[in-house]
């Protein structure tokens, strides 16, 4: 009887917590787009118009590494792109979301956590909405393998996975950290710099490229690349690694989470 009621309590906690979630991501995208003429799809702007100022800058000098094809590089880097600018996005939002709350945490009783996780989702839904589907087209169209579209997801639920990690961290830290946002500028530029974004990985010397699996978006991006541009079957090593990078960085952003969010009253 006790485990009974134990059960039923979680599974109202759960469904609290999804009732909630879905009404601060509503907010947050009707807050985001109000107004906007292109919605969701401004998400699809930034990454186009950097990717071809990348290429015509460096398109004629790395294509070499692309099978000698302007086109392929452009994907490269497009597919760069719509990772560090998603990670960049949620996280420098979810970031602000716990102390932003603060006047709201302090007269309703909530989970904390839902703030940043619910900043993330608004971005997996504009992620949805506006890229994944230009990705899994040029997936489709590079492997005629709906076997590669459908692997697609796994690195993708990495990248999630990572950023609800990494925003949970740092939400709790900017409670006691105010100042916080100006060293994560910081940090977004180093994951930004150590990404192969707009240059191949081949050209990192071997002595920086160890350091390269300290970066959380690495096997991701990686990953990604291998699906979509190769035409080959999926690299089971690069979905494994970037799967496990996912789950670490969850990991550590829960738990840092729960440790801390027992003082975050005293400060908000």
């Amino acid at each position: 009887m006790l485990l009974k009621l134990k059960a039923n309590s979680q599974r109202l906690q759960v469904q609290h917590y999804w009732e909630l979630l879905q009404v601060l991501v509503a907010r947050n995208l009707n807050v985001r787009y109000r107004g906007s003429f292109l919605g969701v799809y401004w998400s699809l702007l930034n990454p186009l118009m950097m990717t071809g100022a990348y290429t015509a800058i460096f398109g004629t000098a790395f294509a070499s590494y692309y099978g000698n094809s302007i086109f392929n590089y452009i994907l490269a880097v497009f597919t760069g792109l719509v990772v560090i600018n998603f990670f960049s996005a949620s996280t420098g939002q979810a970031l602000l979301s716990v102390v932003n709350n603060g006047m709201l945490l302090n007269k309703i009783s909530l989970p904390m956590s839902v703030f940043p996780v619910s900043m993330v989702v608004a971005n997996v839904f504009q992620f949805a909405v506006g890229v994944f589907p230009l990705l899994a087209l040029m997936t489709l169209i590079n492997s005629r393998s709906l076997v590669n579209v459908i692997a697609l997801l796994l690195p993708i639920l990495a990248m999630i996975l990572v950023c609800i990690g990494i925003s949970l961290l740092v939400s709790a830290l900017f409670v006691f950290f105010r100042d916080l946002p100006y060293f994560y500028e910081l940090v977004v530029f180093l994951l930004w710099l150590s990404s192969p974004i707009f240059y191949p990985v081949e050209i990192v010397p071997a002595t920086v490229k160890t350091f390269l699996v300290l970066n959380p978006l690495f096997p991701v991006i990686e990953s990604i690349r291998q699906i979509s541009l190769s035409g080959a079957l999926p690299e089971v090593q690069l979905i494994v690694q970037s799967l496990l990078s996912g789950i670490i960085f969850l990991a550590l952003g829960i738990t840092c989470f729960r440790w801390l969010q027992t003082s975050f009253m005293d400060l908000l």
